[in-house]
């Protein structure tokens, strides 16, 4: 049984405690959050772990084999850096801290450690995706020069202590929201961003909100253009006051032979009937002028035990093999995590500034 011990039990937190539920051979046994409703929900959602207020409290209990952080973005940081002082694996959700200067410390003290730290990228193994990737790998589109990714979704969901309205304490919605996206260019295309441009505003959510006399700055929607040293480059279509879109996100990739598409609905919870829709993977291919169009399938009970398509638990299915065979290296790493803060970072600058924003020898 490999023992997890989760830091931060919100409504991440708990969707991570179902789908390890799915898991052979897996429990959560420990829960930490400062905030009691959260703990005890989360330390019932896991049928009876032990619930701590201080996570330091947990690393001194000696109940867990793995540690998982899903508490705000601002505290990652600060919690992997006593974390990686141990000898166990770590899985971190993303962003992987909220700047890329704090990443770029945590990958110099990492250096060395034998234990693996993965950052969790749920979209990477949204099924929709894999399919996508699947065919890409398989040459179907042909060099990928141009990716394209939508999504039009609902605005953030409130969070305790509201800790999601401000740009301090998520890293930008650029950061927080699209460092799955940014991660996502950089898999596919197989290339280091070089340029950012992005066009953002803060329009329609959470202007009548106050906390603490100041007024949300997360930006709501927004265009962004990102190079590649390729020379592929892709673009993101941002809107989060687009409640009842059809597809929550739609990924295009398109080569010399074919244009490859993913559609990946939202949450079924907050869907006009309350049920799951299936994803779709579409094939455009150029020689032949014709379309090929796939439905994919997931397991209800995956697709009900998150708000990602079943990707939770796909990831946790590929970590989990890597903590028990001790064999390979994570998927996906802290140098991965870094870049897409990094071009978060560098997406919230232009926006703010209206100029381009240069990567070369930014790398880690």
């Amino acid at each position: 049984m490999i023992r997890y011990g989760l830091i931060g039990a919100g409504m991440m937190g708990q969707e991570h405690i179902r789908n390890i539920a799915l898991l052979d051979g897996a429990s959560v046994t420990a829960v930490a959050d400062p905030d009691e409703g959260m703990r005890c929900r989360a330390a019932e959602v896991a049928h009876g772990a032990r619930a701590f207020s201080d996570y330091a409290e947990l690393l001194g209990s000696d109940l867990c084999d793995v540690y998982l952080v899903a508490a705000p973005n601002d505290l990652h940081a600060g919690i992997l850096q006593k974390l990686l002082a141990t000898d166990k694996p770590i899985l971190v959700e993303k962003p992987l801290a909220t700047t890329s200067a704090d990443c770029r410390d945590l990958l110099n003290m990492a250096r060395g450690r034998n234990a693996p730290i993965w950052v969790a990228m749920e979209y990477r193994y949204m099924p929709p995706l894999q399919r996508l990737m699947q065919a890409i790998d398989q040459g179907a589109a042909g060099t990928p020069r141009m990716m394209s990714i939508r999504e039009h979704r609902f605005p953030f969901l409130p969070k305790v202590a509201d800790w999601n309205r401000f740009n301090t304490r998520t890293g930008g919605t650029l950061t927080e929201k699209c460092c799955h996206f940014w991660d996502l260019m950089r898999l596919v295309l197989k290339s280091d961003p070089v340029r950012v441009y992005a066009s953002a505003g803060v329009d329609v959510n959470h202007r009548d909100e106050r906390y603490f006399g100041k007024v949300p700055d997360i930006v709501d929607n927004a265009y962004v253009i990102v190079d590649f040293a390729s020379g592929a480059r892709g673009m993101l279509d941002l809107c989060m006051f687009a409640e009842g879109s059809y597809w929550q996100e739609t990924v295009a990739v398109t080569g010399e032979k074919a244009r490859l598409e993913a559609f990946v609905p939202g949450p079924a919870r907050f869907a006009p009937d309350g049920q799951e829709r299936k994803s779709e993977f579409v094939m455009s291919l150029r020689a032949l002028k014709e379309e090929v169009r796939e439905e994919i399938h997931v397991d209800e009970k995956i697709l009900n035990a998150g708000d990602h398509h079943g990707s939770t638990y796909f990831q946790h299915e590929r970590f989990l093999k890597l903590v028990r065979t001790g064999r390979g290296a994570p998927e996906i790493t802290l140098e991965d995590g870094y870049w897409s803060v990094l071009v978060g970072e560098a997406a919230e600058e232009s926006a703010r500034s209206g100029q381009a924003i240069d990567l070369r020898g930014k790398g880690p």
